[in-house]
């Protein structure tokens, strides 16, 4: 685990003292965590993967604290921290690029996961919104002409 994360660190290009402060949690504490003489708990791990711009999932499998394959979404789960994991590791996209990126993607997984039930439902829901063109009462048929 240790060895990893330092791996991440490095691969980020940030300093102990930089991925301490970006964390929050001590320095000496994050040396001992790379060393392997201390074991993080899941809030340090899901705070360290915030500030490498990785996903939590992937440090709990190499703390142990989850089984890789006891994902919540199966692969589909895995599949999701793959891409975020890829777009955040990008050197080639800046900051806002790749929130601009993951948004846009989430809100595809999102629309593509939703119950197949409800679709049919918003599409009823968005007819019943277009108004109906109103009958006008000047017609001829209106004033009893034909």
């Amino acid at each position: 685990m240790g060895e990893y994360l330092a791996e991440q660190r490095r691969t980020a290009q940030l300093s102990l003292r930089q991925l301490s402060d970006l964390a929050g949690v001590s320095n000496p504490y994050l040396s001992q965590i790379e060393r392997g003489l201390r074991k993080p708990s899941a809030d340090v791990l899901q705070q360290l993967a915030k500030a490498l711009r990785i996903s939590a999932e992937t440090l709990y499998v190499r703390a142990g604290i989850l089984d890789p394959d006891d994902s919540s979404d199966g692969s589909d789960g895995r599949r999701a921290a793959g891409v975020v994991d890829a777009v955040l590791l990008d050197p080639a996209l800046n900051e806002r690029q790749k929130r601009v990126l993951l948004d846009v993607y989430a809100s595809f997984v999102r629309e593509n996961t939703e119950e197949p039930a409800a679709a049919p439902a918003k599409k009823r829901a968005a007819a019943k919104k277009t108004p109906a063109r109103p009958r006008s009462t000047n017609s001829p048929k209106s004033r009893g002409e034909a």
